[in-house]
Formats: C-alpha cells, sequence, structure tokens
C-alpha cells in the first residue's frame, strides 16, 4: 500500500494558484523530500497534505483512505515543524506524552512509547528536563519524538533543521536518517537545503513555481536532471552554463558542466581569468571570468596555489556535460557541441 497519493492536487489563494495539478506517490516506509527555491509551494503542499490547508481540488490519500475533509488530528500524520513547538513549562517526558494524554492512551502504554522514543533519539538523561535547560539540537530531538510516539502512518517534515548550526544540522540529519531506518517509516521532508535532500532522501521531489519540475532518486537527478532549473538547482557549487552550438547546427543552445567535471590547463579550449579563489582544505573552488562575461566555478580537488587575476584555460570532458536549448529544456543529441566563448 502507498503510504500517500496524490492525484491533481491543486491550491490557489484567491486568485493566486500556488500548486498546479500535483501528482506524486510516496511509498510504505520511503523517505521523500520536496526540495526548491523560496516562494516554490514546498511547505504549502505539506500543509494541505496535513490538511493545514485545503487542497483547492483534486484527491489526498492517505494509507488508503481519501483524506480530503478528514481533519488533521484524525489523518494518522505527525508533524516536526522549523520552530520545536514545544510547551515551555511542560518537561521533555511530558511534551512527548502530550499527544497520547489527549488521545487518551493508558498510561502504561504512555509510558514504554516515551521511554522507547528516548532510547532512539538519546534523550533518556533530559526527561525531567524543560526545554529552556536543552540545546537547539536537543530540543528539535524532543520535537522529533513527540512525533515518534505518535507511531503515524506518514511523518511530515518541515524545514525542522533551519534554526540549528551547521555542525548541529549535520547531526540530527545523521539522527532521523538513522530513525528512518530504525522504525522504517514513511516520510515527506521539506528543505532548501540540497545536502540534507541528496543525503537523506530515496526519492526527491523538486519543485518550482508550484509545479514538479523532476522525481527521482538523488542520484537520477543529479546525473540525469531532465532541465536547466533542476540542473542548475542540485549541486554544490551549482552547475555551470555555458553559450554553445552544435557543429554544423545553429548556435542559441547551453552546455552544462559541473565544477568538478572542470579542469584547468594551460592548453584547454576556454579562455578564462581567475577572479576568485576559495581555499576549503579539501578542495579549492577557482571562480573565473570567461572572454564574453560568463562567470564559472571550478572545483579542483586538494590545496592549489592559484592567484586571482591569474590567466588560465578551462578544460572539460564533453562525455560529463549535458546540452540545454534557449528555453532551458534537456536535448540529447549525438551531434558534437563547442562552447562558443
Amino acid at each position: 500500500m502507498t503510504a500517500l497519493t496524490l492525484k491533481n492536487v491543486n491550491k490557489s489563494f484567491g486568485k493566486v494558484q500556488v500548486l498546479h495539478d500535483i501528482n506524486l506517490e510516496v511509498e510504505d516506509g520511503e523517505f521523500v523530500v520536496f526540495i526548491g527555491p523560496s516562494g516554490c509551494g514546498k511547505s504549502t503542499l505539506l500543509r494541505v497534505i496535513s490538511g493545514l490547508e485545503d487542497a483547492t481540488s483534486g484527491e489526498i490519500t492517505i494509507g488508503g483512505d481519501v483524506v480530503n475533509s478528514v481533519p488533521p488530528a484524525k489523518r494518522g500524520i505527525a508533524m516536526v515543524f522549523q520552530s520545536y513547538a514545544l510547551y515551555p513549562h511542560l518537561t521533555v517526558k511530558a511534551n512527548m506524552a502530550l499527544g497520547l494524554k489527549q488521545e487518551r492512551r493508558p498510561k502504561d502504554e504512555i509510558e514504554a512509547r516515551v521511554a522507547e522514543a528516548a532510547r532512539m533519539l538519546s534523550l533518556g538523561d533530559y526527561l525531567d528536563r524543560r526545554p529552556s535547560e536543552l540545546s537547539g539540537g536537543q530540543r528539535q530531538r524532543v520535537a522529533i519524538g513527540r512525533a515518534v510516539v505518535r507511531q503515524p502512518k506518514l511523518f511530515l517534515f518541515d524545514e525542522p533543521l533551519s534554526n540549528l548550526d551547521a555542525a548541529l544540522r549535520m547531526n540530527t540529519r545523521i539522527e532521523i536518517a538513522r530513525l528512518h531506518r530504525t522504525l522504517d517509516a514513511s516520510m515527506v521532508y521539506v528543505t532548501h537545503d540540497q545536502t540534507e535532500a541528496m543525503t537523506l532522501a530515496d526519492k526527491i521531489v523538486v519543485l518550482r513555481d508550484g509545479r514538479v519540475e523532476q522525481v527521482g532518486s538523488p542520484m537520477e537527478l543529479y546525473n540525469n536532471p531532465a532541465n536547466q532549473f533542476v540542473a542548475g538547482f542540485l549541486g554544490a557549487p551549482s552547475m555551470n552554463f555555458l553559450p554553445a552550438e552544435l557543429v554544423g547546427g545553429s548556435p542559441g543552445t547551453k552546455i552544462g558542466i559541473r565544477p568538478e567535471h572542470m579542469r584547468l590547463g594551460a592548453d584547454g579550449p576556454i579562455k578564462a581569468v581567475v577572479s576568485h579563489v576559495e581555499n576549503l582544505g579539501g578542495d579549492t573552488n577557482v571562480l573565473a571570468e570567461l572572454s564574453d562575461g560568463t562567470q564559472v566555478t571550478v572545483r579542483l580537488f586538494g590545496q592549489h596555489q592559484i592567484a586571482p587575476d591569474q590567466a588560465t584555460t578551462i578544460v572539460y570532458d564533453e562525455a560529463d556535460s549535458f546540452l540545454f536549448d534557449r528555453d532551458g529544456h534537456r536535448i540529447r543529441n549525438d551531434a558534437p557541441v563547442v562552447a562558443s566563448v
């Protein structure tokens, strides 16, 4: 059984349509990530799934049941928000148990579920503390624990790591991945952070302007993007795009080349001038300007002594490049392609 099915889901606020014919299936036990730029509709879509917003049209099925007219509390979901939404006057244990008490679960069942969630999330030593006595990462784990004890059909995460610093984001991301493996639960996760999407997802849904651009596994989307938007959105640093033309054909196409597939060489076909260098220790990002003013990034492994204003040339393998038309659609063509810079 699929955990979640969306059929032609639309959402409008007045005359403004923000979701356009969303069709999607989330399988049992699957971790699905919604990603896209700010304003693309990913959080709105999550709120429609949860019932916090009504779909203007279309059908939402959770665990085999159509839930369009079902209130959020009855949909068999549990949500984790960007804000921890913990009650400051309650202990960790009481915060995690509150939803079960409201459902009038037996006391021994509540105790057992809270204890198990605390064990999974390493919160056993903090059950008697209040949220003000916890770090940001610990508070988010409490919020996750509160969702876990509900044993929902579907977990919904709305940018849960956005308030954490880089180290805590990484640690909590690992906790969420481990939790998913342990519970084998169905999860839908909203983020603008492609690292979270690439490392957590079984399946990524890329959204733009309220429409689904592409759905697939992280590596499918990275290695085989459907269009220029997806190609440029996934990957850090993002893909470079150069004006190009098909040999024997007309100009107006673009070559997309990921920074890690470019190299600096003495006899490369593309002339450039180094504009900035980011020395990251394990990697070096070289930002360069081409003769037509196009800015590109070359990602080099290891440490390199490269100075700004240094003239250089860029080499790439055509097999590692992607071709797009002037509207950003992917072109699959066996004809030779050359950069026109």
